[in-house]
């Protein structure tokens, strides 16, 4: 079937489906959505519903409320110096007000969009594939059964219980693989397996190598954190660094866009130090659920990072239950922090603290001040993750106010250098290099695209300035589906 024929399939199913595309620009800025779909919104739809108008919650500036909500700042928390041990700004955005309660959600729009609106993914007859250790899985799942079209998810049997039980909510196909957080070449093995079996029935939409995935963050994320960096900037602040774990890299196209407004930003790539695959050209198992490893994504732009911090996964589960248990919550208060905040903790999930972790690293690494802010993200909520605690309870015992203690001070004001890396132009070009022996070997890229990406000054600029392009064709889409008109 030609690619006409499968753009006027999908037109029509989004037809049937009521099937609202938002652009780039809008999920950006959310005042730009037309007024009638924000009403819409208001009427009682939640967050989590699967309702074709959340599409347009697809931002970091949802009204955090469970339904009916509608947008406003971008949602984020500050993190005081009391808690963190650095006099930085340490701030963090809040991605567990998106659909899903995972900003993931907006990754998954990214490479799905592009599809729909090019007509290389037919919803009536095509199922979605989506590999993921993590969120992403969940992210597209949700879409996917927005367009009335079946998923498949392809995830390690290791992850969290509440993950398979939501993706089973929403139909969709649940495949595991062997081990767990870090074992993310058995995942492609299943995927390259199951393409092999069913051929054109299903596309698969891979986040490690979909440019839609760091071109959402480029768009979104990117502009998220400049509007938070520029509503507390009171005129003596500096927008100095920027941490998020490597992951698919998605998250780290926001730094292309970031480096574009604050050029002498410090950018710090984060993996698990137990799987120091940057750092050591290492393997291993751990932990933090949600960031891969053993391989360098293809869309990660490994020239335009700084830094690479490795995080002991000991630090995101201990301070999980320091975030979450009632004793760890008096023990927080008699530091003086304040309580609205710590009421807010089980915003941070596993690999959220991890994020938190890597920007402390990064702020005493370099001994910034109070004039310094340094971003990162906290991907999902513990609404994922409340298996973990239980299980950490049935295998340590009680949480006590001595851990509690031990915990603060060694996970929290006790974060130093271990595990950071400064890197030389050599440092990057080795871990770019990386990518050789997992993308040329085994996926089938090309070695000139490689190099294309490293020696090529406007590889990666060219790539995510299609997100105009893009925002052309969906407004082009919505024309033909005819479901906006009502709206405007």
């Amino acid at each position: 079937m030609n690619s006409k024929q499968i753009l006027k399939n999908t037109i029509q199913r989004c037809k049937e489906q009521n099937i609202i595309l938002p652009t780039y620009k809008q999920m950006a800025n959310p005042e730009l959505i037309p007024e009638g779909i924000k009403d819409e919104l208001k009427q009682g739809i939640g967050l989590w519903d699967l309702n074709p108008r959340n599409l347009f919650r697809l931002t970091w500036q949802n009204e955090p409320v469970p339904s009916g909500g509608g947008f406003g700042d971008v949602n984020y928390l500050e993190l005081p110096s009391e808690m963190t041990g650095t006099k930085a700004r340490i701030i963090v955005l809040i991605g567990k007000f998106f659909p899903t309660g995972a900003h993931k959600v907006g990754a998954t729009f990214g490479p799905l969009v592009e599809k729909l609106i090019t007509g290389h993914f037919d919803p009536t007859h095509q199922k979605a594939l989506w590999p993921s250790t993590g969120n992403y899985c969940r992210g597209g799942a949700y879409d996917a059964s927005l367009l009335g079209c079946p998923s498949i998810a392809v995830l390690p049997e290791e992850m969290s219980r509440e993950r398979y039980e939501w993706l089973e909510q929403v139909g969709s196909e649940i495949i595991l693989t062997p081990g767990g957080e870090a074992n993310v070449k058995e995942i492609y093995d299943k995927v390259k397996q199951l393409k092999a079996e069913r051929g054109d029935d299903i596309v698969v939409l891979n986040q490690f190598d979909e440019i839609g995935n760091p071109m959402w963050h480029y768009a979104v994320t990117g502009h998220a954190m400049e509007k938070v960096f520029n509503s507390i900037n009171s005129g003596e602040a500096r927008f100095s660094g920027l941490f998020l774990t490597q992951g698919s890299a998605g998250t780290l196209g926001s730094a292309d866009y970031l480096r574009t407004r604050f050029p002498r930003l410090t950018v710090a790539a984060g993996e698990a130090l137990q799987v120091p695959t940057l750092l050591q050209n290492g393997y291993g198992a751990h932990r933090i659920e949600g960031i891969g490893d053993k391989h360098v994504p293809w869309i990660h732009n490994m020239k335009n990072m700084d830094m690479v911090i490795g995080i002991d996964d000991n630090i995101s589960m201990n301070l999980m239950r320091l975030f979450n248990e009632p004793i760890g919550h008096d023990l927080l208060k008699s530091k003086k922090i304040n309580p609205n905040l710590i009421n807010k903790l089980d915003y941070l999930g596993i690999s959220s603290i991890a994020n938190i972790a890597g920007a402390i690293k990064l702020a005493k690494y370099y001994e910034y001040n109070e004039h310094d802010v340094v971003f990162t993200v906290a991907t999902d909520s513990m609404e994922m993750y409340q298996s973990r605690l239980q299980e950490l309870l049935a295998s340590e015992g009680d949480y006590t106010e001595i851990r509690a203690n031990v915990d603060f001070e060694r996970y929290l004001q006790g974060l130093d250098d271990e595990g950071v890396l400064e890197l030389t132009y050599r440092d990057k070009k080795r871990m770019h290099n990386l990518k050789y022996f997992t993308w040329i070997e085994q996926q089938g890229k090309t070695v000139e695209e490689l190099d294309a990406q490293w020696y090529d000054d406007n590889y990666w600029s060219s790539k995510f300035a299609l997100a105009d392009d893009w925002d052309e064709k969906i407004e082009a889409f919505n024309a033909e589906t005819g479901l906006l008109k009502k709206y405007i």
